[in-house]
């Protein structure tokens, strides 16, 4: 769609002159900008998605700061009473 926004100002331009590539180079500084636009709103959609939290690091425990898998890792950790 932009090509051919910009071949049709290309055309036009080229028939008249008096103007010069000003048009031109203003269509494609402007498709510029709203392609940026989409890319700014889309980039901030994923930055959101970012946990904010990051998963804690393994700390020693009863496995002697192994990492543990499977049911284990899913148990909460109980505190002595």
């Amino acid at each position: 769609m932009t090509l051919g926004v910009l071949a049709a100002a290309a055309a036009s331009s080229s028939a008249s002159d008096d103007v010069g590539a000003g048009v031109t180079a203003f269509l494609v500084v402007a498709a510029m900008g709203v392609a940026l636009v989409f890319l700014l709103r889309s980039m901030n959609k994923q930055f959101r998605k970012i946990d904010a939290n990051p998963v804690d690091p393994v700390e020693p425990g009863p496995s002697g700061g192994q990492e543990v898998s499977g049911e284990q890792a899913k148990a909460p950790a109980q505190t002595p009473e």
